[in-house]
C-alpha cells in the first residue's frame, strides 16, 4: 500500500475551458458557496500538507484571480487531454514522491476521502476514486474482470454499447508514484475520438506489469465534476442542504434548509433560528437564542446573544452586541459597533459608527462617522452630516442626549449629555451639556393664501 513516508505532491488540472458553462469566465472560477470551484479544491488539498501544489492552467484569469493562494502554476499553453496536462508537471516533481491527481472541478471533494484513496494505493501501482451512477452519461467507465478487478477505464465517446450499461465511473481523481508516472504518462497514445492524451490510459499500462490498480467508492456529489450550469446548481443545493443538516444537528432551527445559504464561514450557538432566504456570507458568529429575520443578508459580522434581526436587514462589517434590534429593512455597514440593547429600526443607515447602551434609532435615519452615546434617541429623518465633499468629520452625541426629528448635524460637532435638540434643526456648532438647541425660525402665518397650479 501507499508509502506515508514518500513526500506528496498534488497536481490539479484546471486547463479545461468548459464550454459547456457557456461563459466568458473560465470553469473553475465559477463559484460553489461563493468561494471559486478551484480555490475550494486547493484548500483541501493544502490540509493534507503536501510538498508542493501544482495547477496546470490554461487561462490567465485563473491565475491572476487565485494569485494569492500558495501553488506553483503550470502553464498548458495546448489542450491536449489530461494526460498531456499531467505530462507538464511531471519534470518539477521528484521520482521518490507520491502524485494526487485532482480535476479542478470537483469542489466537494474531502480530505477524508483523499487520505482513504492514499491510504489504499498501492505502493508501485495506482489507487483511483470511483462512483456509481444512476445515469452515467458523458463519465469515462470503470471496466472490470470476472474477478471484479479493475481491468481499464473507458471513455464515454470510446465505450461499446456495452460498457455504456456499466454504471461505475471514473472520477478522474487518481494517485500512483511519481517513478511510475514517469515512466507509463509518456506512453499515452492520442488513438481516440478525441484526439487527446488521456491519463486513464495508464491503467493498462500499470495492468501489463502486473502492477496493481485498486480503487474505493466515493459520493457522486463528492467526486462529480461539473460541467454545465445545471450541474453547478445541483452541487450548490448539495453543499448547502448538508451544511444546513449539519448546523441543525448542532442546536441551530433552520426554517426551511431549502432555502437556506452560507457562503463563507458560520460559528453559531445554541437556539439561533434562521428564517427563510437568509443568505450568510464571509465569517460570521452569532450568539444563542438570536433570531435571523427572512430575506437578511449578513456578511463578516458577528451577531452577539438574544439579538433580534428583524426581516430584509443586511449587516455588513458589523459587531452588534447582546440585545440588540435590528431592522427591519436595515442597513448596517462597515465598522458598525452597536452595544447592548441597542434598537435600529425600519431605513435606517450606519456607516463607522459606535452605539452607547440602550440608545435608539427607530425611524429614517443616517448615522456615519459617529460616536453615539449610552440612552440616545435619535429622531426619525435624523442624518449626521459627515462628508463636506473632500473629507469626512466625526459627530459626538454625549449620554441621553434626544435628536429631534429631521435634524442635521454637521459635522465635526459635538453634542453633550442629555441634551435636547429641537425637531428639525441643523447643528453646526458644539451643543453643551443639558441644553436646548434650536435653529428652526419663528412660525409665521400668511391668511387666506390660494395655492397656485
Amino acid at each position: 500500500m501507499y508509502n506515508s513516508q514518500m513526500k506528496l505532491n498534488i497536481i490539479i488540472l484546471a486547463a479545461g475551458r468548459g464550454k459547456r458553462m457557456k461563459s466568458t469566465l473560465p470553469k473553475v472560477l465559477h463559484p460553489l458557496a461563493g468561494q471559486p470551484l478551484l480555490e475550494r479544491i486547493i484548500h483541501t488539498a493544502q490540509s493534507l500538507n503536501p510538498a508542493h501544489i501544482y495547477v496546470v492552467y490554461s487561462q490567465p484569469e485563473v491565475q491572476k484571480q487565485l494569485a494569492h493562494l500558495n501553488v506553483q502554476w503550470i502553464e498548458q499553453t495546448e489542450q491536449l487531454g489530461t494526460g498531456h496536462a499531467v505530462g507538464q508537471v511531471l519534470p518539477h516533481l521528484n521520482s521518490d514522491s507520491t502524485a494526487l491527481i485532482l480535476p479542478g472541478d470537483t469542489p466537494l471533494i474531502t480530505a477524508a476521502t483523499l487520505q482513504k484513496l492514499l491510504a489504499a494505493t498501492p505502493k508501485n501501482g495506482i489507487g483511483i476514486i470511483t462512483a456509481d451512477l444512476y445515469d452515467p452519461t458523458g463519465f469515462g467507465r470503470i471496466v472490470r474482470d470476472d474477478k471484479g478487478d479493475i481491468c481499464g477505464i473507458v471513455e464515454h465517446v470510446d465505450a461499446t454499447p456495452e460498457q455504456l450499461e456499466i454504471s461505475e465511473i471514473n472520477s478522474a481523481i487518481f494517485a500512483a508514484p511519481v517513478s511510475q508516472l514517469k515512466q507509463w504518462v509518456p506512453q499515452i497514445k492520442n488513438n481516440n475520438a478525441q484526439k487527446e492524451y488521456y491519463l486513464p490510459s495508464i491503467v493498462p499500462m500499470a495492468l501489463a506489469e502486473h502492477c496493481s490498480v485498486s480503487s474505493i467508492f466515493a459520493s457522486y456529489e463528492e467526486v462529480g465534476g461539473i460541467n454545465d450550469r445545471s450541474q453547478l446548481a445541483e452541487l450548490e443545493r448539495f453543499y448547502q442542504h448538508d451544511t444546513a443538516q449539519k448546523l441543525m444537528l448542532s442546536g441551530v432551527t433552520i426554517q426551511d434548509p431549502s432555502r437556506f445559504d452560507l457562503r463563507g464561514e458560520l460559528q453559531a450557538e445554541h437556539d439561533v433560528v434562521i428564517d427563510i432566504n437568509v443568505i450568510i456570507e464571509g465569517k460570521v458568529s452569532i450568539g444563542s437564542g438570536t433570531r435571523i429575520g427572512a430575506h437578511s443578508i449578513i456578511r463578516n459580522s458577528k451577531i452577539g446573544k438574544n439579538v433580534d434581526i428583524r426581516p430584509h436587514s443586511i449587516i455588513d462589517g458589523a459587531d452588534i452586541g447582546n440585545d440588540c434590534i435590528v431592522g427591519p429593512f436595515a442597513r448596517i455597514r462597515p465598522e458598525t459597533q452597536l452595544l447592548t440593547g441597542v434598537h435600529i429600526g425600519n431605513f435606517v443607515e450606519t456607516k463607522k459608527v459606535v452605539i452607547g447602551k440602550g440608545s435608539k434609532a427607530n425611524h429614517l435615519s443616517y448615522l456615519g462617522d459617529a460616536e453615539i452615546g449610552s440612552g440616545v434617541n435619535i429622531g426619525a429623518g435624523t442624518i449626521t452630516c459627515n462628508y463636506d465633499g473632500v473629507h469626512k468629520h466625526k459627530t459626538v452625541i454625549g449620554d441621553g442626549a434626544f435628536i429631534g426629528s429631521n435634524t442635521a448635524l454637521v459635522a465635526p460637532v459635538t453634542i453633550g449629555k442629555n441634551t435636547t435638540i429641537g425637531a428639525g434643526s441643523t447643528i453646526t456648532k458644539p451643543v453643551p451639556d443639558s441644553a436646548l438647541a434650536l435653529t428652526r425660525s419663528e412660525q409665521k402665518l400668511i391668511m387666506n393664501w390660494s395655492q397656485k397650479k
